[in-house]
């Protein structure tokens, strides 16, 4: 992991005043550094609003999630999409102007979606967890939030707010991080697609090993750009540890049509996570109808 959680600039007190001491790398390295610093500050005053306490009693009333992983395997046509709901993205800006997040969830489902996913990150998607809870009333199949999650404290708030599933970002994360949250994840009934984008994540991830379900991200989160070899290389390399392991692949990102669905499906993955190319679209069911169908 080589994704920096906090400034390196440690702070002092002086006569009761604090000060951060001047450090020459005290700027992020890169988009995905950036984000992860306001995730920090993110979660530690979201904790203050609602204590975990607060989050657990307000889970112990909720039905049991839906198993993501399972709908997934079981679907007819593959690969099986998981469609997105996203209004805006840290390099592209607003996405869809026009946001209706019910609108286009239900879309979506009648384009033949078999899960949703939900951008809950505020600061630079512009999503949030209102935008989860809201979908989560109106729609029925799985839906994985997906955030920048560093702290078990996101899980009980993917949770409460009726997620099924939770993103792991393994560049974002070391060993331990990732052991404990999937431990976490599981005592809360959620399904864990961990995410990886190069050889060195993705060999992290099956070294520990309990991981059912992969995504090989085409985008890379440090300059945004997508590239759909990205998937064709990892599979290849690394597909006989894939099957032993049982491992569901998803692709994400960089994905528009039909040909693009084959192009992946014919190298292992099982589903695909598309986003962007269809919120852009103005008949965002009819978009994923033709790329389904061809």
């Amino acid at each position: 992991m080589d994704i920096r959680r906090r400034p390196p600039n440690p702070s002092v007190k002086v006569a009761n005043l604090e000060y951060a001491i001047p450090h020459e790398e005290a700027e992020p390295r890169n988009i995905l550094e950036k984000i992860v610093w306001k995730k920090v500050r993110e979660v530690d005053a979201a904790r203050l609003r609602v204590p975990l306490d607060q989050l657990k009693a307000q889970i112990e009333d909720l039905v049991a999630p839906r198993d993501f992983l399972e709908v997934l395997t079981a679907a007819s046509k593959l690969p099986a999409v998981i469609a997105e709901v996203k209004k805006a993205s840290p390099s592209k800006g607003i996405i869809r102007e026009d946001f209706d997040p019910i609108s286009i969830s239900d879309a979506y489902i009648q384009g033949g979606a078999t899960c949703l996913s939900v951008l809950t990150d505020k600061s630079f998607f512009q999503g949030g967890f209102d935008v989860l809870v809201e979908i989560r009333k109106n729609v029925d199949i799985p839906i994985l939030c997906k955030d920048f999650i560093i702290s078990p404290y996101q899980l009980y708030q993917a949770r409460a707010a009726g997620a099924d599933a939770v993103l792991l970002i393994a560049s974002i994360l070391s060993d331990q991080d990732l052991k404990y949250l999937s431990k976490v994840a599981k005592t809360l009934s959620l399904t864990v697609l961990v995410e990886v984008h190069d050889n060195d994540e993705l060999n992290r991830v099956l070294s520990l090993g309990g991981f059912p379900l992969v995504g090989i991200n085409n985008r890379n989160l440090k300059t945004f750009e997508t590239d759909l070899s990205v998937t064709e290389a990892l599979a290849s390399s690394f597909s006989l540890s894939l099957k032993e392991q049982g491992i569901l692949l998803v692709s994400e990102s960089g994905i528009s049509t039909r040909s693009d669905l084959d192009r992946l499906n014919k190298v292992g993955a099982g589903a695909v996570l598309v986003g962007e190319s269809l919120m852009r679209q103005n008949d965002v069911c009819s978009a994923l109808r033709k790329m389904i169908n061809g």
